[in-house]
This record gives C-alpha cells, structure tokens and sequence, in this order.
C-alpha cells in the first residue's frame, strides 16, 4: 500500500525533515513536481524520508508564480544536490541554499528554461548561450588550481574536478557532472509502463536490474499486482548475480588506483566469466531485458542454472585467494588504509549509501531494513566496517561479495516451479503515486512514480545511489595528496550515467 502524503506548508518542510532524521530517520529523495496534469494550478516539492515505520511523505505546494520556499540544505545536507536538481528542472528555488549554482543544466542553458514542466516539450531545444562555468575556488597564498576533465584518458565517462591544493595536498575539491544528461524522466512522461521500461533501465549500464526492479516494484504497487513465487526468487538471484560482477569488478578497480597490475588482470577475468554466466541464464551479459513489472520478461535458462553452482564455486575460491594476494601486499594495503576517510557522522548528514555508508560504519540496507522480492525470507547478513578508508570499502566489497555467492546458492535451492509473470492487476488512478527502493551495489537507489491516465506515466524520478555518493567522495579528498585521487573515487566506484541521466 502507498503510503499516504502529508501536505505541509512550505516553511515547515525543512524542519519536519529535520525532525525525522533526528529521530533515526534517512533522507530518501526530494521530488519536484508540475501539478497541473493531475488537477493542480502549481508546483509541489516532496520530500520522503525511510523512517522505522516507513515511509514518510511530505509535499509542499506552491504558487506557479513564485515557486520558492526556504532551503532545506542548511538543516539536511543529503538535500543539497536534489534541490539544485529541482531548481535546473523545474524552477523550483530553494531560498538561502548554501551552493546555489547549477548543477543540472549547465551554464550556457538559457534563463527560465524549466524543461519537466509540462508546458515544455520533450523536442524543444532552446538556443545556447556563451556563459562559461565559474567554478568554486580556495583562494590564499601558495593555492593553485588543478582542473582534471571532463575529457579523462580511456573509456571513462565524463566528469570535472577541479581541486584546490598547497603543493600535494588538497585543500577543496568541487566536482561537476552532468554532462551527458539524456532527459529520461522527460522521456518518459505519457509513455505506457511497458515503453517506459528500457529507458528507466539503461538510466546505467552496469545497474540494470537495480533500477528495472525498483521501477518494476513501483508499478506493479500502483497496479495492485503481485507476482508469481518464482519471479520473487528470481529477482533475488538476478540483483545478487548484478551486485558479484559489479563487487568484483571494482575490486579490482581499487587495485588499478595502486597499479597493482596482478589482482587487476585476475579479478577483471572472474568478472568476465560472471558477465558470461550472466549471458549463459538471460542472454544479456549486463542483464538487460529479464525484469518486467508483473515479475519477469522471460524465464531463466535452464542450461544457465545447470551451469551456476559449479562455475561459483570455482569462481568464489578464485575470488577468495584474490582477495588474500591483496591483504598480503603491504604496499597495496599501506595506500588503502588511513586514505579517503569518511566518519560515520559526516557519512550520515551527507546521506552516504551502500559500501559508502556501511564502510563507516552506518547499518544500512533495503534488503533487510525494508525487504523486498524474496529478501524477507532469507537471512541477509550485512557487513559494516568502522574505518570509514579504502581499506574499510575493500574489506566491504569483498565480504559482500561473498554473501551474494552465498545467497545465489539459497536461492538456487529454494526457487520454486511456476509461472514467472503475472499481468497487471488493474489501471492506477490518475494522479496515485509510489516509491520504490533497491538495494543495488552502489546502495540504495529510490524510484517515484506517479501515474498519467489510462496507465501512463505522468512523473518518475529516479534518485540513484550514485547520484547520493557523489557528495560524499568530494567530502573524502580533501586532506589527501593528488595521486590519491584516482584511489579515493574508484573505492566508491559510482556511475556517471544514472547520477546524469
């Protein structure tokens, strides 16, 4: 069941949000919204906050005219970059925000253009201006700049950094993104939920299933479906299968910040043989194309579960002796540790997710805080480490990637026979909203939905997990050398794709 909205006035948003965190609670998402396609005369800004109850669900409407109410930032710092986001693409002004620059919608976008309001269409492309990016700068004697972007060297998605440092040391560091925006969640309005689906899919590449399941969940809560056994079993095993290529990937990813060329080339082959495995059970290496609202757009291969426990036992030995080659290097471990620091009271007010929060220390994970598919009905073990370094995201990584080897093997001996889809069960109401999380293997990314007539979308937003961590890694450079960098943001790992969108 949704959970219901409460309808605040603009002025109380930030200090009920405030409030809720206070008492244990976890900032969610901030929604911008145009409604006038549901019946409105305005905009609305919603805020939803995970508390231990549930969901809490607050909207603030406000005036066509003068869309504004006081920022939440300064009280919940989580909120920073979804306000600047409303901002971009709404016009929604947080008054008194303690960055308010672009973030979006990059400078030479012109003024008062608002393109997820629904007056604008999704073809209108408005002429650009020559305004250039006035970035952020420390400034004092021996202060330089050094700018690192948004061009990088290899196949590496676009982003900018500019850091300001004395010699070695970084003093701030002011991160750009949003160069490649696609528009999605423009995109999508008024397309049905099956046409929907691809796009809000490939919002990442490598965070298919996560962002499929969690729109999927939205849906079928909208439609009142329930999905069949098999299909509640099967999400299990897809999202674990997605969070192990990934884990072991950005292990040796980590290994790359070193140059610790052995463990790169052996943990870049286990990913490789679990992409093929992959391709083997869905026939997508990336496993794109297999969850559908209703539960799955096709059943697993039999041949590619036959195939499954032996190849992860070999594969889970492999990753294990990995793992100790690492350890035991005293020159890989000495950059790891002490590198990158994030303390658990800086990791909660910034809203840090996944490995990023759970390295310093924070308990949390949607799949046992707030269960979903067939999570309820096993024994998720969840690991935490305190040091809030590198060191603490490896050690993360690793032993989360084992639990998923673990959990694949549960599931493969608890998923039942049956059907693997069900219909959906009736036409939302126009105007009637969800949220839906995941846990995927950056954290948790939350998605809002809200219905158009006739089963159509009339607003998504998707507020990934990487979109949430990427504050945190700029709060993790400073105090660090410059060559600690590229370490530093490949121990987060995050995806530029779907923070973009």
């Amino acid at each position: 069941m949704a959970e219901p909205v409460e309808h605040i006035a603009p002025v109380a948003l930030g200090p009920r949000v405030a409030e809720l965190i206070a008492d244990g609670g976890h900032f969610v998402m901030l929604v911008g919204l145009d409604e006038r396609s549901v019946g409105g005369d305005g905009l609305a800004i919603e805020a939803v906050v995970a508390t231990q109850s549930g969901l809490a669900r607050l909207r603030a409407q406000l005036p066509l005219t003068n869309p504004s109410y006081p920022t939440m930032s300064r009280m919940v710092p989580a909120a920073h970059w979804d306000e600047r986001e409303a901002k971009d693409l709404l016009g929604i002004v947080p008054i008194g925000h303690p960055d308010p620059r672009r973030l979006v919608l990059h400078e030479q976008w012109p003024s008062g253009y608002a393109p997820l309001r629904k007056d604008v269409p999704v073809d209108r492309q408005p002429a650009l201006g020559d305004h250039h990016f006035v970035p952020f700068e420390v400034h004092g004697e021996g202060v330089y700049q050094l700018p690192v972007g948004p061009i990088h060297a290899g196949v590496i998605e676009p982003g900018h950094f500019r850091f300001s440092a004395i010699g070695e040391r970084v003093l701030h560091l002011d991160a750009r993104l949003f160069f490649v925006h696609r528009g999605l969640e423009k995109l999508v309005e008024g397309r049905t939920f099956a046409r929907a689906l691809p796009i809000v899919e490939r919002a990442c590449g490598v965070c298919t299933v996560t962002h499929a399941l969690a729109y999927a969940q939205a849906v079928e809560s909208l439609t009142r479906t329930t999905i069949p056994d098999r299909a509640r079993w099967a999400r299990v095993l897809l999202a674990e299968l997605e969070r192990l290529y990934n884990h072991v990937g950005d292990l040796g990813n980590m290994c790359a910040g070193v140059g610790f060329q052995p463990a790169i080339s052996r943990l870049g082959w286990l990913r490789e043989r679990l992409l093929q495995l992959n391709d083997a059970l869905t026939g997508h290496r990336y496993l794109t194309g297999i969850v559908a609202p209703g539960g799955l757009a096709a059943d697993l291969s039999p041949d590619g579960l036959a195939i499954l426990p032996a190849a992860l036992d070999d594969i889970g030995a492999e990753l294990a002796a990995a793992v100790r080659s690492i350890i035991r290097s005293e020159g890989v471990m000495d950059r790891f540790q002490g590198t990158g620091l994030v303390g658990p009271a800086e990791a909660r007010t910034l809203g840090a997710l996944g490995v990023a929060a759970r390295a310093s220390g924070l308990l949390l994970d949607l799949r046992a805080d707030r269960p979903y598919a067939a999570y309820g009905e096993l024994d998720v073990s969840t690991t935490v480490f305190h040091g809030g370094d590198v060191a603490a995201r490896f050690h993360v990584r690793a032993q989360e990637a084992h639990e998923a080897l673990r959990l694949v093997r549960e599931v493969l001996h608890e998923m039942p026979d049956g059907p693997f889809r069900a219909p959906l069960a009736a036409v939302p109401a126009t105007g009637a909203s969800e949220v839906a999380g995941v846990e995927g293997p950056r954290g948790a990314s939350w998605l809002w939905l809200r219905a158009g007539p006739d089963g159509t979308i009339d607003r998504l937003r998707l507020r990934s997990a990487s979109f949430a961590n990427w504050p945190v890694v700029a709060a993790a450079v400073p105090g660090n050398l410059v060559p600690d960098f590229p370490l530093i943001n490949k121990s987060f790992e995050l995806c530029y794709a779907c923070t973009d969108r």
